[in-house]
């Protein structure tokens, strides 16, 4: 089975995380965690910098890596490094996605997620309340 490697940004502010809602392809109206697949000879918090900047058109801080999901989509098995950040500059635009919003922890669960992404959210939910927004 084919392997395919991206990168996506769990990007926070206050009590809320960013996420954005496929636009386009089979998975068209799920929510993601932005981000995209690594290009040759760019390193992985490269290669985010530059997919956040292309789908949002703003400017991102990489605080750490989070977690590597490894997902067996039917077709490819996906290997997602996906770290912790924060917009420094801009305001998110849609290019790639029909929707992006700030979701509370309550909001989570209610959304329509990508497979892969759907993993994350209990770990998020439990531990960012500690480690990430400081309220724990």
């Amino acid at each position: 089975m084919k392997t395919v490697r991206v990168v996506a940004a769990i990007l926070r502010k206050d009590d809320r995380i960013f996420a954005a809602r496929r636009a386009a392809g089979k998975w068209s109206g799920f929510w993601e965690f932005p981000g995209g697949k690594t290009e040759p000879g760019e390193t992985d918090r490269e290669a985010l910098v530059r997919e956040i900047r292309e789908e949002l058109n703003i400017e991102i801080g990489i605080d750490a890596l989070y977690e590597t999901v490894e997902y067996d989509y039917p077709s490819f098995h996906l290997s997602m490094q996906c770290f912790l950040g924060r917009i420094v500059s801009g305001s998110p635009a849609l290019n790639v996605h029909s929707d992006a919003k700030w979701m509370s922890l309550d909001e989570i669960d209610s959304a329509a997620w990508l497979p892969a992404n759907r993993t994350l959210l209990e770990k998020i939910k439990r531990e960012f309340p500690k480690t990430v927004f400081g309220t724990g």
